[in-house]
């Protein structure tokens, strides 16, 4: 599949991994991201990498995931 065309190929994303991930490589995450730069805007594609974090999450992810939605999305009243 080719690009994305219209308002969707400027989505901004973020993608997490753990450097230690026993069921996802981290291999998989950089073809992964890798991947989502061709079909969109790659100036809008944040690949973040967690040392030491296997397949779950830490508080730094989370406060990474908390930023990008303040910043991408409108507040809810």
């Amino acid at each position: 599949q080719g690009p994305i065309s219209g308002v969707n190929k400027e989505i901004a994303v973020l993608q997490c991994h753990g450097d230690c991930d026993p069921l996802v490589p981290l291999m998989f995450g950089s073809l992964t991201v890798e991947k989502l730069k061709s079909m969109i805007n790659p100036a809008n594609v944040t690949f973040r990498t967690y040392a030491g974090m296997m397949h779950s999450s830490c508080i730094e992810e989370m406060m990474d995931v908390k930023q990008f939605i303040d910043k991408h999305l409108p507040p809810v009243d």
